[in-house]
């Protein structure tokens, strides 16, 4: 991906991230809370097979839809 595209990429990750705060379900491995940017980051991970920024151009849409539509 574009260094562009990347740097949007993690505006709407912290964005998201953001709203996530203090609503992801308590942790007993994370005892001073989840870190929702962090979460997002692996949920693209599983679902890409790979990093933000390791995902092509072509598929950036569908990254930006799928952060955009990550629930608790």
């Amino acid at each position: 991906m574009n260094k562009k595209n990347i740097k949007f990429v993690w505006k709407v990750i912290q964005e998201h991230g953001d709203y996530l705060k203090d609503k992801l379900e308590p942790h007993p491995f994370h005892p001073k809370g989840r870190n929702p940017y962090a979460h997002i980051c692996s949920l693209i991970k599983n679902n890409f097979q790979e990093s933000y920024k390791d995902v092509s151009d072509e598929r950036f849409n569908e990254l930006i839809f799928f952060i955009k539509n990550i629930k608790n």
